[in-house]
């Protein structure tokens, strides 16, 4: 009997573009968790810029519980040490190709994965930040003053925030697109109109809204091209001793300042989820308690994600 003579052909002597669109089906978890020391080919695919345009970390969350002193949480130490090898492993292979990083909105990362992470993806163009908890504020400057290119930020609602428009204003020229997860007040959105007057997308979604913030807003930020305010608790603040008072629709003025922009996206109705939604957390969204990744959604098809 002959026998066979087929070829056998090993996995390493795959073609790597072949490697690449296979590997491009792969999650965050499954790229770091040691395919690229199979073999130098495996590597080489791993590493393809194609594989790493955009670092999605919102598959994974901290495991923390709250405390009564700062910085409110406490991360337990396996949970950290998890988040700085997949950072490691992940900036290793993308040999700074990243363009879009993406954190879960309860990872709580610390002042050093920041930084160990902004010198290693210096080209970022779209940042989707964490909670504030860990970060300071020399952090998060620092890394402001690597990512010269950014163009987009979604970020926590913040109580100081001139400090850090100001560093985005001095660092990122090319800077047009901001989302604020959370209370947005008059405080907030002059400081936007200081630093940052042109400013083309602005997503305040499922926040409590002061009214002349929104009015100022309008009013002030003359390139400002997209405005969305869905879901919003909008709120109005009279003089004192006059209580604070919920807006439940737009008046012809707001409509009337609004009209000049391409879009003006808004939702208010009573039977709409998320605006009760909003109502029942006070324009403080707890995102822990509703189905996991909505905190990713926006009518911006740009800050979709």
């Amino acid at each position: 009997m002959e026998e066979n003579n087929s070829v056998t052909r090993r996995w390493e002597d795959l073609d790597i573009d072949i490697l690449v669109k296979i590997f491009q089906s792969f999650n965050i978890f499954q790229l770091t968790s040691g395919i690229a020391c199979v073999c130098s080919s495996w590597r080489m695919a791993c590493c393809d810029p194609l594989l790493w345009k955009t670092l999605d970390l919102s598959v994974t969350r901290s495991n923390f519980i709250k405390i009564p002193l700062e910085p409110y949480v406490y991360v337990d130490a396996p949970s950290d040490k998890a988040l700085t090898r997949m950072l490691k492993i992940s900036l290793s292979l993308s040999r700074g190709n990243i363009r879009t990083l993406i954190f879960h909105f309860y990872l709580y990362v610390s002042d050093d994965q920041l930084t160990y992470t902004a010198e290693r993806c210096p080209h970022l163009r779209r940042l989707v930040m964490p909670a504030w908890n860990r970060i300071k504020k020399t952090g998060i400057c620092k890394a402001i003053r690597i990512w010269r290119e950014l163009e987009s930020l979604t970020m926590p609602s913040i109580a100081n925030p001139p400090y850090l428009l100001e560093e985005i204003a001095n660092n990122c020229r090319n800077f047009s697109e901001l989302k604020v997860m959370g209370p947005f007040d008059s405080y907030f959105a002059s400081t936007i109109i200081t630093y940052l007057p042109k400013i083309r997308v602005l997503s305040l979604r499922c926040a409590m809204l002061v009214k002349d913030a929104l009015i100022s807003i309008l009013d002030n930020l003359q390139n400002l091209e997209v405005l969305n305010i869905s879901h919003c608790l909008l709120i109005e603040i009279p003089p004192p001793p006059a209580p604070r008072r919920i807006v439940r629709e737009l008046d012809q003025s707001i409509l009337d300042k609004a009209s000049r922009l391409r879009e003006f996206i808004t939702c208010m109705k009573d039977s709409c989820i998320m605006c009760q939604r909003t109502r029942n957390d006070e324009g403080l969204m707890r995102w822990y308690k509703y189905e996991e990744g909505v905190w990713k959604v926006d009518e911006v098809s740009s800050l979709s994600l």
